[in-house]
């Protein structure tokens, strides 16, 4: 048989005190003398006394926890994503309680509605959300702040990248080099954040006399960005370079082109748009736009810290970051060579 739960009246008969006062001495309340205090922490501690959260939620009306949903949590984004939270969470004193929907609209629905009673507020990130009132349909009544998702009608903070102004200045820094066929490989079809690089690709190209562009299919992930590079070695002209609308994607060009023997940039240029860690330390080095995706989750999480500790509705701000133009070796010329470009731009 297993040894039974040490309770708070446990505690209490023990410290020789009010249930009540072991409650407000874990709980750090002021009107506790600090003996007693100490005594009740001893004891606690003596009997491993472990309090119930869900019991300490009731009685506070706080779960000291965020919940945090996500489309998915593969790749590099949602790591860099989760740890910028995650930073501030920590310094708050707060815990992340994490779901993944995986784009499927049920189950993010399904996990929204799980979050109820179990968080101070909410984290949402829904580039997928295309119904009108979806959101507004399934959120809690929680404090709640979005990251990269489009609202039909404002109704909560967001921060977002500009996608569109990002995708313009790394396709006017691919023409800027000489490339005038330039290939896209875009993300998922419904996703909010590759229709606008995409449409800011396409902008760019139409705004520059003689050039072209081709668009190929991407899902954001390496195993497409290889599929894609394989089809791009394959099409029946090969493009001056290549810009694919995630970093991810960009690597598993790399990796088809590496394994063809095409060169990069010397045979074809490549670009990507996040800067993950790993776009660095890639050879060729992967010129990119930078998102400082943990400043985005931070600042995310700053803003809900906030509005929960104002307890009363938010304003349906909207933050946007610009992404920043990062020159490393992909890009060249056919000589390797690079030019400056217009716009922002930093080499590293």
């Amino acid at each position: 048989m297993g040894r039974q739960a040490v309770t708070i009246r446990d505690v209490a008969r023990e410290a020789n005190v009010s249930v009540a006062t072991v409650s407000r001495a874990l709980n750090g309340h002021s009107n506790v003398a600090e003996p007693v205090r100490r005594q009740v922490l001893e004891v606690a501690k003596r009997l491993r006394y472990s309090p119930h959260a869900a019991a300490r939620s009731l009685s506070s009306r706080s779960t000291q926890t965020i919940g945090v949903v996500l489309p998915d949590l593969h790749g590099e984004f949602f790591s860099e994503l989760i740890r910028g939270i995650d930073s501030i969470a920590r310094t708050s004193s707060r815990h992340l309680l994490l779901s993944s929907y995986h784009g499927d609209p049920e189950e993010q629905a399904s996990a929204l509605r799980a979050m109820r009673g179990r968080v101070d507020g909410l984290l949402v990130m829904s580039p997928y959300a295309e119904r009108p009132g979806f959101l507004a349909d399934n959120l809690p009544p929680l404090p709640v702040v979005l990251i990269s998702t489009r609202q039909d009608e404002p109704a909560w903070p967001v921060f977002e990248i500009d996608n569109h102004a990002g995708a313009v200045a790394m396709t006017r820094h691919l023409l800027s080099l000489g490339h005038r066929h330039i290939a896209f490989v875009g993300g998922p079809a419904l996703n909010h954040d590759a229709r606008e690089r995409l449409r800011g690709f396409r902008d760019a190209i139409a705004a520059q006399d003689g050039a072209r562009g081709s668009e190929f299919a991407g899902e954001f992930d390496e195993a497409s960005g290889h599929r894609a590079g394989c089809e791009i070695l394959a099409a029946d002209e090969r493009p001056d370079a290549v810009f694919a609308a995630n970093d991810m994607m960009a690597l598993g060009c790399l990796y088809a082109f590496a394994q063809a023997g095409v060169e990069v940039p010397h045979d074809i240029a490549l670009a990507g748009f996040d800067d993950i860690p790993l776009a660095r330390f890639v050879h060729p080095s992967l010129t990119t736009m930078r998102v400082s995706i943990a400043e985005l989750g931070g600042n995310a999480l700053k803003r809900l810290l906030a509005q929960i500790d104002a307890s009363e509705p938010a304003a349906a701000e909207h933050h946007v970051l610009v992404p920043e133009l990062v020159v490393r070796h992909s890009s060249g010329g056919p000589a390797g060579s690079a030019q400056p470009g217009p716009g922002k731009r930093k080499r590293t």
